[in-house]
């Protein structure tokens, strides 16, 4: 309370009324799985050339390249209208034929590849006298191979003449840092400058010296291994305890902590497909309440009638999708077959922006896909859609649409992909901007604000077409008193508020209906 102790004018700031909330991001996805390269944190990319920069790409040819899910999928996510998705790069667990990450110490700094994998050995230092010319300084630059190259040739396929480089592979990303001090007052200390490298990260082990300057000399990173692969469901997890490279989380308990909560779409390649990955997927999900879950139908499932993926997952936050597509791999321009997931959250993103979330992620073309893997006939379709599958159907003259918007689930309340969407964005939205409440005083003033504040929020989304209704009281109602609550709770800290909002649904199927009509004879005929 304010204090008044001497004669005078004084002007304070009250707040009254509603305070504003702002909507949540709706289109922003994570996408894990293994990559060709890059840190083990989820990193939020915007762009195909970001993900590139920091997770590699595609290897040539591709027959001998890893499994390349999601590339292909992070590809689509863009293609499709995506634009935020935070990359979670999946390695081998520590305790499960762990994968090791390589490193070389210089002068009390530990270079190591800024995540684990064999990659890493692929990674060379050279040192060089600063640009500045200074002798306490230097400069550092960083190669990356996306194919094996003995130490020897690494430098005659940079600077060799032309004979060299041509018969060595080049470098597919080059990192310069010049000017690097030893002083960790400076603003150029080696630290927090390299600490930007898409490739490597240094860390201070013991008294610093400079470098050996050799620019003629370049350094390999050593020790890198993938571990014992393929990845199984137990990697995802991501615990922290000796996690490679450092003793931090990532995977599914990176995404559930900070600073990960604007993640509204899940999806992992071939999720489906694996049991145990399947059910820890689904489970991160359900336990969040804000994230809805993408899954894919397994490839080569050419008897559609035997897909009934509800008898194996009900639940209200995952959406399932069928069959896989054709499409041209980047790099070698080859077709090949890929899972819809990735173009799916793509389309999700886009319809989000476009329109709304509110609106069923269905009728949209699928951009990037040349033909099906098995083309969907209306009667195949007739016995799939009320299991809950998403097809992905052809249209003579209208190209590739995804042509289904259901979820998993067996409550009819929560049958549509864009219903439980729609509740996602509310719920989250009125959570985080109600923050404020804790802690106030539980009294009639307070109801009437938190009241005024929610039902601003709903009548706004009303009048952008989220629900249903003529009027107001048609769409929503907030109820916040002694109707809500008893004396109990109030003694107790608790203030319940209850809010009902009516949602729009699909318009799943156009009906008209045509019958003659013969108009009378005149009177006057």
């Amino acid at each position: 309370m304010p204090e008044y102790l001497s004669p005078g004018v004084y002007i304070e700031e009250i707040e009254i009324g509603a305070k504003p909330i702002e909507g949540v991001a709706t289109s922003t996805a994570a996408f894990l799985g293994a990559t060709e390269r890059g840190p083990l944190q989820p990193r939020l990319v915007t762009s195909w050339i970001e993900y590139t920069r920091w997770f590699g790409g595609f290897r040539v040819p591709p027959d001998e390249a890893p499994d390349e899910s999601l590339p292909m999928a992070v590809r689509a996510f863009f293609d499709n209208g995506g634009q935020r998705v935070y990359v979670t790069r999946i390695v081998k667990a520590p305790v499960d034929g762990a994968s090791i990450t390589a490193l070389a110490e210089i002068g009390g700094i530990q270079y190591r590849a800024s995540g684990s994998g064999s990659w890493g050995n692929r990674v060379f230092l050279r040192f060089a006298p600063a640009g500045s010319g200074d002798p306490n300084r230097f400069r550092l630059l960083v190669y990356y191979w996306d194919r094996d190259i003995e130490p020897a040739n690494a430098y005659p396929a940079i600077a060799g003449d032309r004979a060299e480089r041509a018969a060595q592979p080049q470098p597919v990303l080059i990192e310069d840092f010049d000017d690097l001090d030893l002083r960790p007052a400076s603003t150029n200390f080696v630290e927090k400058r390299v600490e930007a490298s898409a490739l490597v990260r240094p860390h201070i082990t013991g008294a610093l010296a400079m470098p050996a300057v050799d620019p003629t000399v370049l350094l390999p990173l050593i020790g890198g291994t993938d571990g014992a692969l393929p990845l199984v469901a137990s990697d995802y997890d991501g615990q922290g305890a000796g996690a490679p490279p450092l003793d931090a989380s990532w995977g599914l308990t990176a995404l559930a902590e900070p600073p990960f909560e604007d993640v509204a779409i899940v999806y992992a390649p071939r999720g489906f497909e694996d049991e145990a990955l399947r059910s820890k997927l689904v489970i991160h999900c359900e336990n969040n309440k804000y994230r809805f879950l993408i899954v894919d139908a397994p490839a080569n499932q050419s008897d559609p009638g035997t897909l009934n993926p509800r008898s194996a997952l009900d639940s209200k936050y995952v959406g399932f999708y069928y069959p896989w597509y054709w499409t041209a791999h980047p790099v070698s321009s080859r077709i090949i077959k890929v899972a819809p997931g990735g173009a799916v959250a793509g389309i999700f993103a886009r319809s989000d922006v476009e329109r709304g979330v509110w609106k069923a992620p269905a009728n949209e073309t699928v951009r990037g896909a040349l033909e099906l893997e098995f083309d969907i006939t209306k009667a195949q379709q007739d016995v799939l859609n009320p299991r809950g599958v998403n097809v992905i159907r052809a249209f003579p003259g209208r190209g590739i649409r995804l042509w289904g918007a259901r979820t998993l689930s067996s409550d009819p309340l929560w049958k549509y992909v864009n219903v439980r969407r729609l509740f996602i964005f509310l719920e989250a939205s009125i959570y985080r901007g109600t923050q404020w409440v804790v802690f106030e005083p539980n009294n009639e003033a307070l109801w009437a604000r938190v009241k005024q504040t929610v039902e601003q929020f709903l009548r706004t989304q009303w009048r952008a077409g989220a629900l249903m209704g003529l009027k107001e009281e048609q769409a929503f109602f907030v109820k916040v008193d002694r109707t809500t609550m008893t004396q109990d709770d109030i003694d107790n800290g608790r203030l319940i508020v209850v809010i009902g909002v009516s949602p729009v649904k699909p318009a799943e199927f156009v009906i008209f209906r045509f019958a003659q009509f013969t108009a009378p004879a005149s009177a006057n005929a």
